[in-house]
């Protein structure tokens, strides 16, 4: 266990602010994703959600001049 342990060891006081930096944008952007996806997978969302289903392919027609 003392080898994995070692694997995981983290020196903080050597991390440099770019280290820091990619930490807490890595940190910010995994919490993000997990309040993403559990507001998408909401069951109680799925009608908001639903509606703007085709979203994209509705603005392709009016760049394209169709109705």
């Amino acid at each position: 266990m003392s080898s994995l342990a070692e694997y995981f060891y983290t020196d903080w006081e050597a991390m440099t602010r770019n280290d820091w930096v990619g930490l807490i944008m890595t940190l910010v952007t995994f919490l993000l994703m997990i309040i993403v996806y559990f507001y998408a997978l909401r069951p109680k969302n799925r009608e908001k959600l639903e509606k703007h289903r085709f979203i994209p392919m509705d603005e392709d027609r009016i760049d394209r001049g169709e109705k």
